[in-house]
C-alpha cells in the first residue's frame, strides 16, 4: 500500500471512530480513559498536535469541538454525568497524576 493510500485509510478510520463518538453519549471519557487509555480530550490534544506539528493553526477549542461536534463546555452540560467513586479509584489506579 502506498503512503497516500495508507493516510486516506487513516483518516476515514479516524473520521468514523469521531462519528462514533458523538453517537455514544452514553460512554462517559472516564470510562473510555479506564478502559483503553484514552477518551475525547485525548482525541482533540492528539488533532490539535498534528496541527501544530504542520504549523495549521487550530485552538484547543476548535479541536475539542471537532471531536465532540459541539462546544466543549456544551457536550459536558448536556452528556457528562459525575463520575463515581469506582470510576475515580479505577482512574488513580490506571492514571496516577491524571
Amino acid at each position: 500500500m502506498d503512503d497516500k493510500t495508507r493516510t486516506e485509510l487513516e483518516a476515514a478510520a479516524f473520521r468514523r471512530l469521531v462519528e462514533h463518538l458523538k453517537t455514544r453519549t452514553d460512554v462517559q471519557n472516564i470510562d473510555l480513559m479506564n478502559l483503553a487509555g484514552f477518551c475525547r480530550n485525548c482525541l482533540s490534544n492528539w488533532l490539535k498536535d498534528a496541527a501544530d506539528a504542520k504549523g495549521v493553526a487550530l485552538s484547543k477549542d476548535e479541536s475539542r469541538e471537532a471531536v465532540y461536534g459541539m462546544p466543549y463546555e456544551t457536550w459536558k452540560q448536556k452528556h457528562q454525568g459525575t463520575a463515581t467513586s469506582e470510576q475515580l479509584e479505577a482512574m488513580k489506579k490506571v492514571h496516577p497524576g491524571h
